[in-house]
């Protein structure tokens, strides 16, 4: 009794225990879902404003333009190298050498973020083109990986295609096996050999019309039809009289 006791108890352990770490990872798995949306809706916000500021005039407009023209760059090479380092194991190192570059945008960004609101324009303006410098050099460099990355995915899917296409075009080819057979061509049969007589030449000869017809009138006739045999009579038959003129 004391066994089933202790079964009993650790089965309601297992199952609470079990119950806490499923609860604990759904927990998690909606933080996470959240955090994704809170972050993704910030950054809807962020990009409406920076749009908006980008229509107004002066420092505060070409800095909004600059960190638009890097964070949607930054945020586009992100997204191609991710989504291609699943299928290709190679872009890992591109990825990481993104990553050190994505540091350098955050601070760019940070940087620029801090701008907008300095109450000194004339210092800002003087510090444009070095901003300037920094994003182009930072965004080009985000742009040169990510279409590497693009064109080595576009390769890969072109010689898959080639070699697909080839392995079609056998198949095609072993499926028709007989359209390109050639058709055996019967020929006739040989004529016989000419039997070569004595002191002459051996050639094919043929008999005249004539020998022919003489050969056919020395086979013995026979009758197209083979008359009739005389019909036995007997004694019990009556003689035939004959008949009486008048």
């Amino acid at each position: 009794m004391e066994a089933v006791v202790a079964v009993v108890a650790l089965l309601v352990v297992l199952f609470l225990v079990l119950g806490v770490y499923m609860t604990v990872k759904a927990v998690k798995a909606v933080k996470r879902g959240v955090d994704r949306t809170i972050s993704e809706a910030r950054r809807t916000v962020e990009d409406t404003t920076l749009r908006a500021k980008t229509f107004s005039i002066g420092a505060a407009s070409e800095l909004a333009q600059l960190r638009l023209s890097l964070r949607t760059s930054m945020r586009a090479t992100q997204d191609v190298l991710h989504a291609g380092v699943v299928e290709d194991a190679s872009l890992q190192e591109s990825l990481g050498l993104f990553e050190r570059l994505s540091a350098h945008g955050h601070e760019l960004d940070d940087e620029l973020r801090r701008l907008e609101r300095d109450p000194d324009k004339a210092a800002l303006a003087q510090r444009l083109p070095g901003l300037r410098e920094r994003t182009e050099q930072i965004t080009r460099a985000a742009d040169s990986l990510r279409w590497a990355a693009r064109d080595r995915a576009r390769r890969f899917a072109e010689d898959d295609v080639d070699s697909l296409s080839t392995q079609i075009d056998m198949e095609a080819g072993a499926l028709r096996h007989w359209t390109t057979e050639p058709t055996p061509e019967r020929t006739p049969p040989p004529w016989p050999e000419p039997t070569a007589e004595p002191g002459r030449t051996a050639e094919q000869t043929w008999p005249e019309p004539s020998e022919r017809s003489e050969q056919r009138s020395q086979e013995p006739t026979r009758p197209a039809i083979t008359p009739p045999t005389p019909r036995p009579t007997y004694s019990w038959q009556k003689e035939t009289k004959p008949e009486s003129t008048t």
